[in-house]
């Protein structure tokens, strides 16, 4: 009896230890997953030859609580982070269908690429490290040169290409060594940018998303600056720019409008709901109509559904319907309502979004014929009450560029304001939605 429980005490106890021996192997084959430290760190794209500095911030243990912030100036940009195995992170770039892809290293710094999703775009990634405590952007503290100018004020810049390129303005303010500011074209901004000025050169670079962009130049003894702009994996051109407090773009309100004999705009396209959208529908008779021209790809897009979507939500019931005409970077009906299905989501849209196409100027004037020539993404079409087109916006102007956004904001509620408060036509129908009928 004493031998038998003997027996079975030993064999608990050799279970015991193999159990036990089994729980530490299991230990050491899967180690505990990596994470990207809370706090501060720099970034570098590798372009080409030459290096595009970014700075973010990282809040949160995990990637369930933590919150990834691109920071350019006095923007900040907020993304979510997903975990990949045990050693690897992807940080989806909100509606751009782009991701930062990167391994956590052994010392805790970051190796990776900033990837294209759109299919048959994968082949474009810019790879990029980054280090974590590094706040400084482009000079490490205490390596300033004193700078031989000040780069604040206006800027007439004249761009080199063989391609005709949009008239370009840089609007900078310096402090110290630091230089903020961004560059307006007719078709755009290009966000806030952030950067230096050491000696006789500067730099600015900006990354808030889509691929990054980077300026880098010489202040020239009679005080005009030359240099080159990079935007990421697109291209880079060569410019001239001299100071010039007077110097203004093309009014964005004169350079697209309706051919001769035209006096509406006409389109049906299929919306991402799957139903047929068009300006002839019942629920746009009688009311003030506003169509944006944008696509999912396109910063500046985003920037004017941020202002449009809290805007027509807050004025729909005032009498007003918006319509979002995507144009998107693949020819799929079925990949754009993935695209434009994720910005609705995102920015709370509640007026129609449709698919006109390809995201190309020659398409879009093609689908829109009654137009003189289609100059940018976006572009806001703002129709009256009978139909009739009464205004047309190429480009949009964010936030950051001051004065030039809140004239744009100006403008734009007094002639909502005035078409708002124009009678319907007798024969319009009239369609009061019980709630929102955007999609």
């Amino acid at each position: 009896m004493k031998t038998t429980n003997y027996l079975n005490k030993t064999r608990l106890l050799t279970a015991a230890l193999l159990l036990s021996g089994v729980s530490v192997l299991s230990a050491h084959a899967t180690p505990k997953p990596k994470f990207i430290k809370e706090g501060k760190w720099r970034g570098e794209f590798t372009v080409s030859e030459s290096k595009v500095p970014f700075n973010f911030e990282l809040k949160g243990k995990d990637a369930e609580h933590a919150v990834f912030t691109l920071i350019n100036g006095s923007r900040r940009d907020n993304f979510h982070v997903k975990s990949i195995g045990t050693d690897s992170v992807y940080i989806k770039m909100n509606t751009y269908d782009a991701a930062l892809v990167a391994k956590i290293e052994d010392d805790g710094s970051l190796s990776g690429e900033y990837r294209s999703l759109v299919p048959g775009f994968r082949g474009n990634s810019l790879p990029f490290t980054a280090e974590y405590g590094k706040t400084y952007r482009f000079v490490e503290p205490g390596k300033d040169v004193a700078p031989k100018a000040d780069l604040t004020g206006k800027w007439e810049i004249k761009t080199y290409s063989k391609e005709a390129v949009p008239a370009s303005i840089a609007l900078l303010k310096q402090k110290g060594n630091k230089l903020t500011g961004v560059v307006m074209t007719v078709v755009g901004d290009t966000r806030e940018l952030e950067g230096t000025v050491q000696g006789d050169e500067f730099a600015l670079s900006g990354f808030t998303g889509p691929s990054p962009f980077i300026i880098k130049g010489k202040i020239n003894a009679d005080g005009s600056i030359s240099g080159e702009e990079g935007f990421g994996i697109y291209k880079n051109l060569k410019f001239d720019a001299a100071k010039k407090a007077e110097v203004e773009l093309p009014d964005p309100y004169k350079l697209t409008f309706l051919k001769e004999g035209y006096k509406k705009l006409d389109f049906s396209f299929p919306g991402i709901d799957g139903k047929q959208v068009s300006l002839s529908d019942a629920k746009y008779k009688g009311k003030v109509v506003i169509v944006e021209i944008i696509g999912t790809w396109c910063p500046n897009c985003t920037d004017q559904t941020v202002f449009l979507s809290p805007w027509f939500n807050k004025n729909h019931q005032r009498g007003v319907e918006a319509i979002a005409l995507g144009f998107e970077q693949k020819d799929s009906l079925e990949y754009a309502k993935y695209t434009l299905g994720k910005l609705k989501e995102k920015y709370e849209i509640n007026y129609d979004i449709a698919f006109g196409g390809l995201a190309d100027k020659k398409l879009v004037s093609q689908k829109l014929p009654a137009l003189n020539k289609f100059i940018a993404f976006p572009t806001t079409i703002i129709i009256d009450r009978k139909g009739d087109v009464r205004e047309i916006y190429t480009g949009y102007t964010g936030t950051v560029t001051g004065k030039y956004h809140e004239d744009y904001e100006k403008k734009f509620n007094k002639l909502l304001d005035e078409l708002i408060a124009e009678p319907a036509p007798e024969t319009a129908a009239v369609v009061e939605p019980a709630a929102h009928q955007g999609n």
